[in-house]
């Protein structure tokens, strides 16, 4: 498989090959990842591709370090918007049932904004997920930024399901006492 470098090298010759090395490389995570928030195959088919289109079109110039993280940027924020747009009212996807979860731990964002700005937010949610293990801070970041299923999860690090949604309850508990003792209001 091609290289990251060698990737962007293609974007930058603005050769289409670059494209399909980025979906052969990053494709299936990408298209998972869409599926979980949208809960529609062809809907997150589409973010993808809308993705692939707004990585060509922002490389050159940019030269993103590292790729991955990049383009799942890119098709989780092109997902966010396509599921608020269509399917804000329904509770149908990993990515609603994994933020109704995480809710309870951060105020509502007019009252965080109120108290602190979004970037201290995030400084001090980093500063939480520094605290865990690495097991647990790969638990997290694929039930709250990838929305992963309890079980995907679980077949994933190797453990029960059922640990994996104890463990999951214990982080977001941890963190409400985090964040209150950092006076992010809960």
């Amino acid at each position: 498989m091609i290289d990251d470098e060698k990737i962007i090298d293609l974007f930058f010759e603005r050769s289409e090959q670059g494209i399909r090395e980025l979906d052969q490389k990053y494709g299936k995570i990408c298209r998972r990842l869409s599926y979980n928030i949208v809960n529609n195959r062809q809907d997150a088919e589409e973010c993808v591709n809308d993705a692939y289109l707004g990585a060509w079109n922002a490389i050159p110039p940019t030269r993103p370090k590292p790729l991955l993280s990049y383009i799942v940027k890119i098709v989780r924020n092109i997902s966010l918007k396509r599921y608020y747009r269509e399917k804000a009212a329904k509770r149908s996807s990993q990515y609603a049932i994994a933020m109704e979860e995480i809710e309870a731990c951060i105020a509502d964002q007019k009252n965080v904004e109120d108290e602190i700005e979004a970037g201290e937010l995030a400084r001090i949610i980093e500063g939480f997920l520094d605290t865990l293990t690495k097991k647990n801070r790969v638990i997290f970041m694929r039930r709250y930024w990838l929305a992963d299923s309890c079980k995907d999860i679980a077949e994933l690090v190797g453990l029960s399901e059922k640990n994996i949604s104890v463990r999951l309850s214990r982080i977001r508990q941890k963190m409400k006492i985090y964040l209150a003792e950092r006076e992010v209001f809960v």
